[in-house]
């Protein structure tokens, strides 16, 4: 019987999973082992979550059924959706949340239409400032008492961008219920917060949003004790994890393969470096693109090792706007944006 890997449980109430990214190697996700990011419990959903309303700011505020949506022109993008807190269980000094390990990423293939399409047909106001999304899920957070939804909101400008569509397909099948059916909202190049799921309500204003979920949570605060310099987290940052070999194996002398995927929310991933040295000298792997503008690069090294011992492999990766994986990755009280260097110890017999 072939063995097949699992996802990694952070909590079940709600469910948070974590993607078994070492052992993937295809460029798209199989739905079952895309990660699972919850606040609150799995919405129950009716005939009315069919239908995605736009009002606010809007001339000719609408409701679009699911068939309405349907037919009209379609967009596919490939790109990696990835949890604000990915590689939270990283940072020093610890921080509180999930402690998510490399698994709160993954990619596919996302088909819908562009919001900015649904726009042209309800028209908006030129004061129009953000548009808000709202999810069916809903709970309490901790230190609250009532029950909100989850929502965020965009800046126009973000949201007229021609590849922020409105999902209703991943890989080519309807949208599992888990991962948002019947519409996700997919945002390139921007932390997984802002892709909300079970979208069912889309509200232009003319002023910021100030949610719980936008000037709360998802903010870098720099300072363990205070909000000072504290700013909102949006664009991904430059990042790599390596998939093989896995921390602490004992490896053989000989060839191994050192592999992994590379990311980046501005331009292209342009090179990734490999360090068996404790970073005094670099390496550059190989590279391997789709002809994608937003999916992940694999990468590959070749690691001739003939001297046993234990040795800490290092990788980096740089992208066209000259970003680069930092060392020590910036430290925030919520645990958001880890990038630091990629490592993995090793031991040779």
């Amino acid at each position: 019987m072939k063995n097949k890997p699992f996802l990694t449980t952070r909590k079940l109430q709600p469910e948070n999973q974590e993607s078994p990214i070492h052992f993937l190697s295809t460029w798209l996700t199989p739905a079952k082992y895309f990660y699972r990011r919850n606040h609150f419990p799995y919405p129950s959903l009716t005939d009315r979550h069919l239908w995605l309303q736009i009002c606010g700011n809007v001339p000719q505020p609408r409701f679009f059924h699911l068939n309405d949506i349907l037919s009209l022109p379609e967009k596919s993008i490939i790109l990696p959706v990835e949890c604000a807190g990915n590689k939270r269980a990283y940072f020093d000094p610890k921080v509180h949340g999930e402690q998510w390990e490399d698994g709160a990423i993954s990619q596919g293939k996302w088909t819908g239409v562009p919001l900015s399409h649904l726009l042209e047909l309800t028209g908006f106001y030129n004061q129009t400032k953000e548009v808000v999304f709202q999810g069916a899920d809903f709970g309490r957070k901790p230190d609250k008492e009532d029950l909100i939804p989850f929502k965020r909101s965009l800046p126009l400008e973000k949201a007229l961008h021609p590849d922020t569509i409105i999902a209703y397909l991943y890989n080519d099948k309807p949208l599992d219920y888990t991962h948002g059916y019947p519409f996700r909202l997919i945002v390139p190049n921007w932390y997984g917060m802002a892709s909300v799921k079970w979208l069912y309500k889309i509200e232009l204003i003319n002023d910021s949003f100030n949610g719980p979920f936008q000037t709360e949570d998802y903010v870098y605060y720099p300072h363990k004790h205070n909000d000072h310099k504290s700013f909102p987290v949006t664009t991904l940052q430059v990042n790599s994890t390596i998939q093989q070999p896995l921390p602490f194996s004992i490896l053989n002398t000989g060839v191994h393969e050192i592999k992994g995927i590379a990311w980046t929310g501005k331009g292209v991933i342009t090179e990734v470096e490999i360090s068996l040295d404790n970073g005094d000298t670099w390496q550059k792997a190989v590279l391997e693109r789709l002809n994608e503008p937003y999916a992940w690069t694999k990468w590959s090294f070749l690691w001739h090792v003939e001297k046993k011992g234990e040795y800490s492999i290092y990788a980096r990766a740089k992208d066209s706007q000259g970003r680069i994986q930092p060392m020590n990755a910036f430290w925030n009280r919520k645990g958001y944006g880890y990038n630091a260097v990629s490592k993995v110890n090793v031991k040779i017999e």
